[in-house]
């Protein structure tokens, strides 16, 4: 990967950036990555966060559960609201397979979605808005979110808003790290920009028996089969094609010899879906054909449905405002059209109750065309995206 700190060629003068904060918010994301932290663990990313922010002069308050901060800048006392910025600290339970200097050291977890790049980012521009706001430059209070537990559903983001995080906020922005955009470019979209993301875990039972007599007994083989076949076939004719629902399995267990026929069977996948609509019929028809087809079979089953995150719809206003703030900073090339896809994000959960967007921060290599993906061992960015997105941000707070 490009270790190199500069933003892209071709930033405008305005930028706001030093050299100086460049290469200290590039050791601070490497920091991050040597020591990642598993949602609601991050105390150490908490501290590192807290301390750097109160070094700047400013007052940052630690979420009530001990991970996770959020800190204000300028003054509300005009009757403005705020603009929140908010980013995710946790990572995930994925060895780091990379061989670089800041490679994860505690083994089993790495930063492999980004949100160390993400921390930076909103690090970096409240470093740059405190100094603005001393100056008497910065047109409105804004409020900077680090939010835990992005990765376990349904996600810290609620956690964050009952502590309060959203009170006298206005409008909410953040980005996410994209391997398939190039640095120095961002990926916009009004509307739906992620999917709503559920778990499913299906249990069976019934008295097993001999291979040679399943008719005495409840195949349980034969009915996780059909279940892991026939729900998502089912769904597909029972609700319109185009809300994208979808159940993929990532685990199915059953049995322990080839003769036997078991008593118990587990089924674990996703339930993802691209309309809200449908995500919130989802629980009730899965329950409905799952009771269904299980019956065909005479076997017990329990649901354990867990909901997880609804899509993140990006409001139009908002969505206009990160592209105004792109396009001054590196050009209204620096902008594209995303797609939505059927990852979750629990930002949603935000938008929810007030308006916001997540733009894509392009975060791969100029003329790196190796496919790469979020939440594998080998992800990494260019850290040229660091700076992109702080003068994103910083443009976005200027303009709003």
């Amino acid at each position: 990967m490009n270790d190199s700190p500069a933003a892209p060629s071709g930033a405008p003068a305005e930028a706001v950036l030093t050299e100086a904060l460049r290469a200290e918010l590039i050791a601070f994301r490497r920091d991050l990555h040597r020591h990642p932290e598993l949602g609601r663990q991050e105390f150490r990313t908490t501290e590192q966060v807290r301390a750097r922010l109160a070094q700047a002069g400013l007052s940052p308050r630690v979420l009530p559960a001990g991970t996770g901060l959020v800190c204000d800048i300028g003054s509300a006392a005009d009757g403005r609201g705020r603009l929140a910025l908010r980013a995710d600290l946790d990572a995930l339970p994925v060895p780091d397979t990379k061989q670089v200097a800041y490679r994860s050291t505690v083994e089993g977890r790495a930063h492999a979605c980004g949100h160390d790049a993400h921390t930076t980012v909103v690090l970096g521009t409240g470093l740059v808005l405190a100094e603005l706001d001393r100056l008497g430059r910065l047109p409105r209070p804004v409020r900077l979110v680090f939010q835990p537990a992005e990765e376990v559903m349904p996600g810290g983001a609620l956690d964050a808003i009952k502590a309060g995080v959203l009170d006298g906020v206005e409008r909410i922005l953040a980005v996410h790290c994209d391997p398939k955009v190039e640095v120095g470019r961002i990926g916009l979209r009004v509307g739906p920009i992620t999917s709503a993301a559920d778990k499913l875990k299906l249990v069976l039972d019934g008295p097993g028996g001999h291979s040679a007599r399943p008719h005495l007994t409840t195949d349980l083989v034969m009915a996780a089969a059909k279940l892991a076949t026939e729900l998502p076939a089912v769904l597909s004719r029972r609700v319109d094609p185009r809300s994208g629902l979808s159940i993929v399995w990532g685990r199915i267990e059953a049995g322990h010899a080839a003769n036997v026929i078991p008593q118990h069977a587990e089924l674990e996948g996703t339930v993802r879906c691209l309309e809200l609509g449908a995500w919130h019929d989802a629980p009730d028809l899965v329950h409905e054909v799952v009771d269904q087809i299980a019956a065909m079979y005479r076997a017990k089953c329990e649901i354990a449905y867990q909901r997880g995150v609804p899509p993140v719809v990006n409001e139009a206003t908002s969505v206009e405002l990160l592209r105004d703030a792109m396009a001054r900073r590196f050009g209204a090339h620096s902008v594209e059209d995303t797609e939505q896809s059927l990852g979750g994000e629990d930002f949603s959960w935000y938008l929810e109750q007030v308006p916001g967007a997540l733009a894509r921060l392009g975060v791969r290599a100029v003329g790196d065309h190796t496919a790469r993906d979020l939440h594998q061992g080998d992800f990494d960015i260019d850290e040229g995206a660091i700076a992109v997105g702080v003068e994103l941000f910083t443009a976005a707070a200027l303009l709003s």
